[in-house]
């Protein structure tokens, strides 16, 4: 019996034994998988954790490069680089380095900033920006977009003489110099003075239909652009003043409105600037290009068909086609340039003019006496009176100083050079550098420009020294200067005059309250526009 007991006993025993061994060897693999996922786990987070540092190192890996060359920064943020608030688009980028520029600026003539994780320049100085622009133009000719551009993916906009470098530049340059020519530009003064009528019989039109916000004068004045480009090109009405909806009006604002595409390309094309070797995203659509195509060759065709003849911009092309065999893209290409030089550039100094001088009735009523003045026995305007108009003009410059409509103008160091600081010393630059001008900047900067805050044509006045007094520091860039500067300066100026000239000798204008006060930059537009739009009132005086 007892044996049998310590038998039992044992069997019981065993099982226990048994039992415990499974649960300590279940426990064990229980132990080992845990760990193993742990481990697993771990090293999946050291695996991002490495990736993280990675992109991280890499974002930052030329924070140095200024500092390495004793030059000055500039505070920058990875993938945000100097300018965070513009790169998230809550601050135009003017108020961005107007901070930098005023911290800076008594230190040196230029400051180290990263755009993205890309080293580049900002001039500090309006002397070192005249010497980049001028004096050294042979080693920073080229604009940063040129880089941006092919002819395949591009093959209007990339032929535009703004976008291109280097020799190719100076010939297309040189090819359609000739067709701004004052002799070319007093040919075409008739068309400019036809369109003016068409937008004073618009604006009367406006006028009595009382609207309680005003007119818009952004859209005004590029209505008026829209109608003299294209009369001035293509010979054709834009019907931009009509009540039809005008097709060329509507194409052409599509050109410069920010497409959330071409932003996202910018922005990684400043982190990861090797992208532009791989792909180069197109700035105009094609539907555009074949717009734009079409119109010129249904120009060409109606010129042919009817025998026109006219000493205007499209004929000099076609004689500048048939002597030089050009193909059709080309042409279509020096036609947008024109389009793209007096459409929108100057459609928005002439909404911020007409603002200034609405917000300003002394200023208002000394430009009207001086139209006044000068108006002929016909009842017009003729060019050669509106361009030695002194008050038209300080008032235009004044314009364009608190307003350019580009706000920067970035251009590459095309061959390697040097820069001298405040001290002397020589800072090398390095070939491919992006060199940004602070057009605004160097417009409000009161070393130069007593309060420059406030409108003040009489800063240009021939007692203060004029333009030129500004031109030779280096000081007024509303057109830029030297070689590049642009190409369509006349005719934007003539344009440009004569609207105001139209307007103010017809219409008292005054600020409307949805105008919003101050004007604030918006920060997200390629060009200088207030938030809110520029609302006005007008008022007949006949």
């Amino acid at each position: 019996m007892r044996l049998f007991i310590d038998v039992r006993c044992f069997f019981y025993y065993y099982l226990l034994c048994v039992s415990i061994l499974k649960v300590e060897s279940s426990q064990r693999k229980n132990l080992y998988f845990e760990n193993e996922k742990k481990n697993k786990m771990w090293m999946l987070l050291f695996q991002i954790s490495g990736v993280f540092v990675l992109i991280y190192l890499y974002l930052v890996w030329n924070f140095q490069y200024w500092k390495n060359r004793n030059v000055l920064s500039a505070k920058a943020y990875p993938i945000f680089g100097s300018f965070p608030k513009s790169f998230m688009q809550q601050l135009n980028i003017c108020y961005e380095q107007m901070v930098v520029f005023k911290q800076y600026r008594a230190k040196s003539p230029f400051i180290g900033i990263m755009s993205g994780r890309t080293p580049q320049l900002l001039i500090l100085d309006s002397s070192t920006a005249k010497d980049i622009l001028v004096k050294d133009f042979k080693n920073f000719h080229d604009n940063e977009v040129a880089s941006l551009t092919d002819k395949e993916s591009d093959p209007i906009f990339a032929r535009n003489p703004f976008m291109l470098a280097g020799e190719e530049w100076k010939e297309k340059r040189a090819e359609i110099t000739p067709a701004f020519t004052h002799s070319k530009l007093k040919a075409m003064y008739p068309v400019i003075d036809d369109v003016c009528t068409k937008m004073t019989k618009f604006i009367h039109q406006e006028i009595k239909k009382q609207h309680p916000d005003g007119i818009d004068a952004k859209e005004l004045a590029a209505k008026y652009t829209t109608d003299v480009v294209s009369s001035c090109i293509y010979g054709v009405d834009s019907k931009a003043f009509s009540d039809e909806e005008s097709v060329i009006r509507k194409v052409g604002s599509t050109i410069f409105e920010p497409n959330i595409k071409f932003i996202i390309y910018f922005l990684l094309i400043q982190m990861f600037p090797f992208i532009t070797k791989i792909y180069r995203m197109a700035f105009v659509k094609k539907e555009t290009q074949d717009f734009f195509m079409k119109l010129m060759a249904d120009a060409i065709k109606l010129r042919e068909d009817q025998k026109i003849e006219r000493d205007d911009y499209l004929n000099y092309l076609l004689q500048l086609k048939k002597k030089k065999n050009l193909p059709d893209i080309e042409v279509v290409a020096h036609t947008i340039t024109f389009f793209l030089d007096g459409f929108e550039t100057s459609s928005i100094a002439i909404a911020h003019m007409l603002y200034y001088l609405a917000a300003n009735k002394s200023t208002q009523d000394k430009l009207r006496k001086e139209i006044n003045d000068n108006i002929g026995e016909n009842g017009r305007i003729d060019l050669d009176v509106l361009n030695d108009m002194p008050y038209m003009d300080q008032a235009f410059h004044e314009t364009l100083r608190k307003n350019p409509p580009a706000g920067i103008s970035s251009k590459v160091c095309t061959s390697a050079t040097e820069l001298t600081d405040y001290d002397g010393n020589i800072i090398p630059v390095e070939k491919g550098t992006i060199v940004q001008i602070p057009i605004y900047c160097i417009h409000h900067d009161e070393r130069i420009y007593s309060d420059p805050d406030t409108f003040n044509p009489d800063r240009f006045s021939p007692e203060n020294g004029g333009l030129k007094a500004y031109k030779d520091k280096g000081a007024f860039l509303g057109f830029l200067d030297g070689p590049r500067q642009c190409l369509g300066m006349r005719f934007a100026l003539a344009q440009s005059k004569a609207a105001v000239a139209e307007i103010i000798r017809n219409f008292e204008v005054t600020v409307n309250p949805k105008t919003q006060e101050p004007l604030v930059l918006d920060p997200k537009g390629f060009l200088l526009l207030p938030v809110g739009g520029l609302w006005l009132n007008f008022k007949s005086l006949l």
